[in-house]
């Protein structure tokens, strides 16, 4: 069954009630608040069709415990070269602008648009999304963003113009939040380049409960 979200308050339904696709609801915004809470429900806003937003608590879910991060053998020269400079939030709108525009192999577009944009840069401004970011000579050649709740970072795009910068900027990112007390990395849907990293599925019925404590 897929529901329809009210204007007037944050509440969403149960995620065990989504579709195989786990797409949830309907509608609503993209403020800060509703976000908030879809984040701590484990909920995410995937895609939006004439201003309307899709809501979307897929299972399996795809996550990264830091300390099962994985840096390949063929990744070990950008760190021990210092072949990019890492650097947090210095160009957070410029990140979300190319993970929007960077083309993508076996993708037509993009889910990040305008209104997203926007959403993400509220987010920002409050102090809650952050971008990581590869340089190279005073270039932006790869980064990610996504927003910190509690002791979850929830990944939402990365993108790359050099080798291996985006994989650089997020193992970079993880090394960084652990040390920080960040205990997990929502990276929603898995992917084999978020597998390389060390991202795996679990149900989600367990990442239910580990938002539970952590967010």
């Amino acid at each position: 069954m897929l529901f329809q979200l009210s204007d007037d308050h944050y509440l969403f339904p149960d995620p065990i009630l989504a579709e195989d696709d786990g797409l949830l609801a309907l509608g609503g915004d993209l403020s800060p608040g509703r976000m908030l809470s879809a984040y701590r429900s484990g909920i995410f806003p995937w895609f939006e069709e004439e201003g309307t937003p899709f809501w979307f608590s897929p299972d399996p879910r795809a996550v990264l415990f830091p300390e099962e991060l994985v840096i390949q053998k063929s990744m070990r020269p950008y760190f021990n070269q210092r072949k990019y400079d890492f650097r947090i939030d210095t160009a957070f709108d410029e990140v979300v602008e190319r993970c929007s525009s960077v083309p993508r192999e076996g993708q037509a577009g993009s889910w990040i648009s305008p209104m997203f944009q926007e959403a993400y840069f509220q987010l920002h401004k409050e102090g809650l999304a952050h971008s990581a970011e590869a340089w190279l000579n005073g270039q932006l050649v790869g980064g990610l963003f996504g927003t910190i709740v509690g002791r979850v970072f929830c990944g939402e795009s990365m993108f790359a113009i050099a080798p291996n910068a985006s994989k650089f900027a997020f193992i970079s990112y993880v090394r960084h939040l652990h040390s920080q007390g960040i205990a997990l990395i929502d990276c929603q849907v898995y992917n084999p380049h978020l597998g390389s990293l060390g991202a795996r599925d679990i149900s989600r019925e367990m990442f239910l409960q580990l938002i539970q404590r952590l967010m």
